[in-house]
């Protein structure tokens, strides 16, 4: 097995035993619900109370740089958008001749279903393209965009954000499925505690 196929796989499995089941079944309602104040969502046009927003379409991403400190908490909606934009998209086009992404540019999703959509769609041409490397290739920074480290380094560090972002949207959902007291019956939500052994 090539290098870049061990690579992909360490994502693969994340992608399909943890994080793509965790959010089937995610509502509109959790896609934007916001758990504290002053969340940074994904928000009609004209109504973000970020200092700046970005995005195309009739939705925009919530966005101001250099972000403050502490940063807001953020949407699962928020967090699916920079996935799919900041750790896929812009890589996926700097790497792999992808279509030109820029968050300023974008389609944000109004929808958890059409988040989803985007996100499966990069997902893919992220892994596909990351399994054509060759070991070379991995030595290597890209040939195109601004980051300068070699390749490997940088599909380990995509690897990162996906597991890092991923378990912060699980985070929420079980927040979200648990308001109150109350348990909720999205997948991975509501199975209660693993029995001890």
């Amino acid at each position: 097995m090539r290098r870049s196929e061990r690579l992909a796989e360490q994502l693969d499995w994340h992608w399909h035993k943890s994080l793509r089941p965790r959010l089937d079944g995610l509502t509109d309602e959790e896609y934007f619900w916001e758990p504290v104040r002053d969340c940074w969502s994904i928000r009609p046009r004209g109504t973000s109370p970020a200092p700046m927003s970005e995005g195309s379409g009739e939705w925009t991403m919530d966005y101001v740089f250099p972000g403050p400190v502490p940063a807001p908490v953020t949407t699962i909606a928020w967090r699916l958008g920079h996935i799919i934009v900041s750790c896929l998209g812009y890589r996926v086009e700097w790497y792999f001749g992808g279509r030109d992404v820029d968050a300023g540019a974008f389609a944000y999703a109004g929808t958890a279903d059409e988040a989803l959509k985007q996100l499966d769609e990069m997902y893919g041409r992220w892994h596909a393209g990351v399994r054509g490397l060759s070991d070379a290739d991995l030595e290597n920074p890209p040939a195109t965009g601004p980051e300068r480290f070699p390749m490997e380094n940088r599909i380990l560090h995509v690897n990162r954000e996906l597991i890092h972002h991923g378990a912060e949207i699980s985070l929420l959902r079980d927040l979200y499925g648990r308001q109150d007291g109350a348990v909720g019956g999205s997948p991975g939500i509501g199975a209660g505690p693993t029995p001890r052994t």
